[in-house]
């Protein structure tokens, strides 16, 4: 049982990194119109900035500050390019953005070196965050923080103990993502901020009519989503790994949250977002195969089929290649997405 909800954890805390970052790609998308490729290159430069600032201001303070430079450099690349680019159509705009990530880690590398740097998270949020003790005596019991080591070493020879920790970096992780997602939805649908935002991409016209600068509005939305990448990339580097590769590993995913929630829909990104992270870490966490599987229902399978390579794959094997897998099959069967109101 500790098994279930350890992974279930783990794979919502993935899924709401996810949601983080394309939530802000999706905030982009839906008021723009523009598929930003160079997102995940703000969430590695978040984790970076993050990082520098950690050494020198703290955590808590790199945390606050990181994504409003993120934020600030997102609303000038918009204001300098991609305002520019835009009237010739999106073509452009991909292509633009598409080099904007390559000058990104070219200029990561340069500043900060090829592998990877120390980006702890603060003494407050290191260790667990809770310990689930599974006695085959007294049952599944929660403990807050580190379990002592009297409950993890049983007496009794008879009894079986296993002590699970869940780490305090991704329940905050978790606690972030909710308060930004609740955040979001406040500010599009209960400020007037928000009414101008929604107005601007339907009714420019009328919304200048106004006197908004909506040029400036998109400028803002740009530089907001950008930020919202940089806050995910400060805890994203200080839980997992800061390095270079750190874009390229989840820049391909969070295009097919997007996709797979619907363009343009946060609740389908954080939809998506929660079902790819939870299926991705059940198939590492069940690491077996089709053969395996199947001798285990009984079946007798001949020496042809046992030494099949494709049978022998486990599931952590073909993890990688699961979200591409929903991405294919939205595609066919449902292309406006999970949640989504348009064509994809």
């Amino acid at each position: 049982m500790e098994f279930f909800f350890i992974s279930m954890l783990n794979g919502m805390s993935y899924g709401l990194l996810l949601f983080m970052l394309s939530s802000g790609l999706t905030l982009i998308f839906s008021m723009m119109g523009v598929l930003n490729f160079a997102h995940a290159s703000f969430y590695m430069i978040g984790a970076y900035i993050g990082y520098t600032l950690n050494s020198v201001l703290g955590f808590w303070v790199a945390l606050l500050v990181a994504p409003i430079l993120v934020g600030a450099l997102g609303a000038m690349f918009e204001r300098l390019c991609l305002r520019r680019v835009h009237k010739f159509g999106h073509v452009p705009e991909l292509l633009v953005t598409f080099g904007l990530s390559y000058i990104v880690l070219e200029v990561v590398q340069l500043l900060w070196g090829r592998t990877s740097v120390d980006f702890a998270p603060p003494p407050s949020l290191q260790g667990p965050a809770f310990t689930l003790v599974q006695n085959s005596l007294n049952g599944l019991s929660l403990v807050w923080g580190a379990a002592a080591p009297e409950l993890c070493n049983a007496a009794d020879a008879a009894v079986r103990v296993v002590c699970s920790p869940f780490p305090a970096t991704r329940g905050f992780m978790m606690l972030v993502a909710l308060m930004m997602m609740v955040g979001l939805w406040l500010l599009l649908k209960r400020t007037r901020v928000g009414l101008v935002i929604q107005a601007a991409l339907t009714h420019p016209e009328a919304v200048e009519a106004l006197g908004h600068n909506v040029p400036r509005v998109f400028m803002m939305v740009f530089g907001v989503g950008t930020g919202l990448a940089g806050l995910a990339g400060v805890i994203g580097g200080s839980t997992f790994v800061t390095e270079p590769a750190m874009a390229a590993t989840v820049g391909s995913v969070i295009f097919v949250v997007v996709v797979v929630g619907g363009m343009g829909s946060l609740a389908g990104a954080f939809l998506a977002s929660i079902l790819i992270g939870v299926v991705q870490t059940f198939a590492v966490a069940f690491d077996s195969s089709l053969v395996s599987m199947m001798q285990g229902f009984g079946w007798q399978l001949s020496s042809a089929l046992q030494n099949n390579s494709v049978l022998k794959l486990t599931l952590s094997q073909v993890a990688p290649i699961l979200p591409y897998l929903f991405l294919v099959l939205i595609l066919i069967f449902r292309p406006k997405g999970l949640l989504g109101t348009r064509e994809t």
